[in-house]
């Protein structure tokens, strides 16, 4: 190339390259900056085995993210500070399969916080959270495995009612131990144990049960109680006023006493 071909090409060269630069530029950013906006921070997308996952694990969320894509199939929510679920939370993932949401601080699950979730998942972790009583109702029509093992739970009939609606995970159910009771001596122990024995629902039926019996009987016991006294009272009255008409001379009394009969007829 000639020094003059060179000095006609370099105005077009020049004229190109911020040009291409600028079209460099729109390029990163549509490409890296845009996801990583999209996201929660500490957030991510990928694939593992074939299955969309968005891993958010130890992402210090205070609460389940919103903008997660619609065809996650599995969710990591784990290592977080979100301390409750509330309703519909996750209505916007109807392919979800997997919820991780174990090592948080939940200690309150809304009904219809899992809503939309029913035909597709299969596996729910909510171990070492703050769980102590949960409605079945948060879980209904729920056909996932779940993991409650490892939260502070108070064993009673709300809790006998949950074990038996949700399907628990496979080695889950020795981790789900009463941290508290409404029989001290079952503290300790793992639910699962305890109820082979104690059915807590009948137990609280049958405190009810007798309560009522209870407060029949003390009704019952005062109404008793004023029938005596009232017919004691008439019998003392009708004994006082007998004396009074022995004491007045004879014609009158058998008047008064005429008197006192027809009037009792």
């Amino acid at each position: 190339m000639t020094a003059a071909q060179r000095v006609l090409l370099r105005p077009i060269t020049m004229g190109l390259l911020p040009q291409s630069l600028f079209l460099l530029l729109l390029f990163l950013l549509g490409c890296c900056l845009h996801p990583a906006a999209a996201f929660p921070k500490g957030c991510y997308p990928s694939e593992e085995e074939g299955l969309k996952t968005f891993r958010c694990s130890n992402a210090q969320l205070t609460e389940v993210p919103r903008d997660i894509p619609n065809d996650t199939n599995k969710l990591y929510l784990d290592f977080n500070q979100i301390p409750f679920l509330p309703r519909n939370a996750f209505r916007d993932l109807p392919l979800l399969l997997e919820l991780d949401l174990s090592h948080n601080a939940i200690a309150r699950v809304e009904s219809g916080a899992f809503q939309g979730l029913a035909e597709h998942l299969h596996s729910l972790d909510l171990s070492s959270n703050r769980l102590v009583s949960v409605s079945k109702d948060a879980f209904s029509n729920l056909k996932a495995k779940v993991n409650l093992s490892n939260n502070p739970w108070l064993c009673d009939c709300r809790l006998q009612e949950l074990i038996r609606a949700v399907d628990l995970a496979a080695d889950s159910s020795g981790g789900i131990v009463c941290d508290s009771s409404t029989q001290e001596e079952h503290v300790g122990k793992a639910f699962l144990q305890v109820i082979a024995d104690t059915d807590f629902c009948n137990v609280y039926k049958k405190t009810t049960d007798i309560a009522m019996l209870v407060t029949m009987f003390g009704w019952f016991a005062m109404v008793i109680s004023y029938l005596v006294y009232y017919v004691r009272q008439n019998q003392e009255d009708a004994r006082r006023h007998l004396e009074y008409l022995k004491s007045l001379p004879s014609k009158q009394r058998r008047s008064e006493e005429s008197s006192t009969i027809s009037t009792v007829v």
